[in-house]
């Protein structure tokens, strides 16, 4: 029987190393592919209840009010449903702790792990967190045919701070890096994240860095190394590379891009100048949150020099996607 209500939520991350070559262009032929990354306290929230008028309601940026799953314009909602078999009588609303789009922290993944997160408890069924992820793959990768890697998906659903291995066979490994509270928290207070305000799509960059895996793979390669190296120092509470290994990683993606975004490389330089060690743009086309590695006396310097960018307070979180409210 349908629960009366439930609300679920799944985190935003933030990735170090290796993102890129999760994307199956390269696994598949090269793998494995790899990525280091962290889920982060700003979520993604689905709530779900009964709708007496038996249609289907849907808030989210826009409202929408179906007499079908067929009619559903919302194309992750749409497919989520058909995929549980939920045809009718729900009400269902989203709310984020950041845009949806074009944020590069993974968030359009978030909503569609709670989401699934959300219907499955709806419905009264037990998923494991790893299906969570590969369901929101499915959707988003086979059905929908957007384009992209998958970290994400199992960042969304896992949480923590985890090293991803993507295998040729299209399995996914995951490892939890646990660092002691100590060496965690002085990672933590040397990262910087601002908001560059730059939430353009990024549409086709995934595509494009599909079609030169090839002539890129040596660099896609690096990249995996690079991910590997990061892995043996955090486990053995090593942080203080992780600027270096940012710098390194920030040169070898704007390789396999293929593109330079000015403002975003003015920006790099800026707070290169400024006492970052390295950094990390957080989206796919140089968009969304940019990362820096910087002591922490240089924080309050690197925002000055970057006024137009907005500083954005965060936190570790432990945590995957999760049921935050049921009802019978």
């Amino acid at each position: 029987m349908a629960k009366k209500m439930v609300l679920s939520r799944a985190p935003l991350r933030i990735t170090f190393v290796g993102g890129g070559t999760d994307i199956p262009e390269y696994y598949r032929r090269y793998g494995p592919g790899v990525s280091i990354a962290a889920s982060i306290n700003k979520y993604v929230y689905i709530s779900i209840h009964k709708n007496f008028e038996q249609t289907i309601k849907l808030s989210y940026s826009k409202i929408e009010i179906a007499d079908s799953v067929d009619d559903i314009k919302h194309p992750s909602i749409r497919e989520a449903l058909r995929m549980l078999d939920i045809r009718k009588g729900v009400e269902i609303h989203t709310d984020a702790d950041v845009p949806a789009n074009g944020t590069g922290l993974g968030a359009s993944s978030s909503f569609a792990v709670a989401l699934l997160k959300t219907l499955h408890e709806w419905k009264g069924e037990e998923v494991s967190q790893k299906d969570l992820a590969e369901e929101s793959i499915k959707i988003e990768r086979e059905i929908l045919k957007e384009q992209g890697g998958r970290q994400d998906q199992y960042m969304a659903a896992l949480g923590g701070f985890q090293f991803l291995q993507f295998n040729k066979d299209g399995s996914v490994d995951n490892t939890a890096i646990n660092m002691d509270s100590k060496s965690l928290d002085e990672l933590k207070s040397h990262l910087l994240l601002l908001y560059t305000g730059i939430e353009k799509p990024n549409a086709g960059i995934h595509g494009k860095m599909g079609e030169s895996v090839d002539e890129n793979a040596g660099v896609y390669r690096k990249m995996v190394d690079l991910g590997y190296k990061m892995l043996d120092d955090l486990s053995n509470n090593i942080w203080q590379n992780t600027g270096r290994y940012l710098h390194e990683n920030w040169l070898l993606k704007k390789i396999t891009h293929g593109l330079d975004n000015p403002i975003i490389d003015d920006y790099y330089k800026i707070g290169l100048d400024a006492g970052a060690e390295g950094g990390k743009v957080m989206g796919a086309g140089s968009r969304g949150f940019i990362m820096f590695f910087a002591a922490p006396e240089c924080h309050e310097k690197i925002i000055k020099a970057l006024p137009g960018l907005r500083y954005e307070p965060f936190d570790f979180s432990s945590e995957g996607a999760k049921i935050i409210y049921s009802e019978e």
